[in-house]
């Protein structure tokens, strides 16, 4: 049976628990359920730091997060539900997100050329927000190859960044805006450790897809309840704890400029793969 999950956006185990809720409410409503979860789709735990490239290459995925860089290069194999619309003001109702480049709170630095010379993280290298966004910002933005004494891979998620900034074991890291956002909302004194000193520019936000063999009628009413998630009274709770004000269904070529960024930055800073 097709599975649904958004470990992508489970920043903490009571977010974890909402999506679980959302989603089941879709499933429910859309009709795939079964009863008691047998016999129809079910919502799958998937934590850190079990990769989730593995997740994204399974035959069965229903209704699974995925970021856009990995869509744009296997729409051969799966198609776009919808895609989450988050609540707060920056994004604009749009389904959209940014890269938050932190520094810790108490760090000297004021921009991220301050930060030059220290040490830079990142979550893995096939991440559009925890890799290729900071790659691209710091060839688009700083005009010229930053030289940090040393780079940190596999730090797998934005806590693993946070931690590491905590710690000291690195000077700068990538956030997903809207992970960041939600760290901010249900764990402030834990996101508190980090502050911004620069945003990249907006891309097109990690959605819900589906394999492409999934029969269509199935995904058609899945997509119907994912739109119909943002009028729900007895989700209200969840979603305003996810800042997740609804669902939308974007256009996919939206995504294709993500593999194209990707490429144009492999081979800068080579050390993050």
């Amino acid at each position: 049976m097709p599975i649904a999950n958004a470990r992508m956006y489970s920043a903490t185990q009571e977010l974890r628990e909402d999506w679980r809720t959302v989603l089941q409410w879709v499933l429910a409503r859309a009709g795939l359920q079964g009863v008691e979860g047998r016999g129809g789709w079910r919502v799958v735990d998937y934590d850190p730091p079990a990769p989730l490239s593995a997740l994204w290459a399974r035959p069965d995925l229903g209704a699974v997060m995925m970021c856009g860089l990995p869509f744009g290069r296997q729409r051969d194999r799966v198609q776009i539900i919808a895609a989450p619309v988050p609540l707060p003001v920056r994004y604009g109702g749009r389904p959209i997100y940014f890269t938050d480049l932190v520094v810790r709170s108490d760090s000297r630095a004021a921009t991220l050329e301050d930060t030059f010379g220290g040490a830079v993280g990142y979550t893995v290298g096939d991440s559009m927000s925890g890799c290729i966004a900071l790659k691209a910002y710091l060839l688009e933005q700083a005009g010229a190859p930053a030289a940090y004494r040393q780079v940190v891979g596999g730090l797998i998620h934005a806590r693993g960044v946070i931690e590491a900034l905590a710690e000291g074991r690195i000077d700068v890291g990538p956030l997903d805006s809207w992970y960041h956002d939600m760290l901010e909302r249900n764990e402030p004194a834990f996101a508190a450790q980090v502050r911004t000193i620069a945003t990249t520019r907006a891309a097109p936000i990690p959605a819900l897809v589906a394999a492409n063999s999934i029969d269509p009628t199935a995904v058609s009413s899945l997509r119907e309840s994912l739109l119909a998630v943002g009028g729900a009274p007895e989700l209200k709770a969840p979603l305003d704890r996810l800042l997740l004000a609804g669902f939308c269904v974007p256009d996919p070529d939206t995504y294709n400029v993500l593999p194209a960024l990707a490429d144009s930055v492999a081979d800068f800073m080579g050390e993050m793969k």
